[in-house]
């Protein structure tokens, strides 16, 4: 690349993570996908996976070493909050806050993929954003990102019962206001068997409490019922 196509990345190594990189190439490879090394294979060779496997490592170490040092809690309790951090929705948020997506490179038919895609491309950079600052400046670097970015959110989970499984949750919170156990009913299928997506619906009642999308019914109904909490938070406001 050259010095002009490289400068964006300085520039936001500079001003989002507060150092310029030495090997600038670990950060331009931690925001390349897969898609954009297949529609470019004579001069870029490596995409993100390597360093996105080596971020999630740095990533959950950081996370629950910081847990199991501030809470006396059982490893259950921690294994759970542990997981709320991490998941594809918090850590795919924390890079859209951050701000790095103009400066990923995918193909042109992965930018126009469907928002859950997107948000998973997000935080699969995320991680690799990890493995790229762990590889210039080390184990404290990484750790003290992961603390601004990831750690910080915990108060809020905490407060907001996020933690806990969104499933059992809901019916706790359908039951306690409404009186009514929640059920689920899938609303579409696309793609094919090997591939397939899923839209799932939570009711409470006749009412749509929220949707969810997923690569199999389990999943959707844990983003459904994410979406039906999220509805009976705004209910209080």
């Amino acid at each position: 690349m050259s010095g002009m196509q490289i400068a964006p990345y300085q520039d936001f190594a500079r001003e989002k993570l507060g150092f310029e990189f030495e090997h600038i190439d670990y950060l331009i490879t931690a925001l390349t996908h897969r898609s954009y090394v297949n529609e470019h294979r004579k001069s870029v060779k490596e995409h993100n996976e390597r360093l996105e496997f080596l971020g999630d490592a740095v990533l959950e170490l950081a996370v629950t070493d910081y847990l199991y040092n501030h809470f006396d809690e059982p490893e259950g309790i921690l294994t759970s909050w542990r997981s709320s951090l991490v998941r594809t929705e918090s850590i795919g948020e924390a890079g859209h806050k951050l701000g790095y997506e103009s400066l990923l490179r995918m193909s042109r038919g992965e930018k126009n993929g469907s928002q859950r895609a997107r948000q998973q491309i997000l935080a699969n950079a995320f991680e690799a954003v990890i493995g790229a600052i762990y590889l210039e400046k080390g184990y404290k670097a990484a750790e003290q990102f992961i603390a601004k970015h990831i750690l910080s959110k915990l108060d809020d989970i905490l407060e907001s019962g996020s933690w806990r499984d969104p499933k059992s949750h809901l019916q706790e919170v359908s039951q306690r206001i409404d009186s009514m156990t929640p059920v689920y009913k899938v609303l579409s299928e696309e793609g094919p068997d090997h591939d397939k997506v899923f839209t799932l619906g939570v009711f409470v009642g006749n009412t749509l409490m929220g949707q969810g999308v997923g690569s199999s019914k389990q999943n959707a109904q844990q983003e459904a019922a994410r979406a039906a909490l999220d509805a009976y938070e705004k209910r209080k406001k």
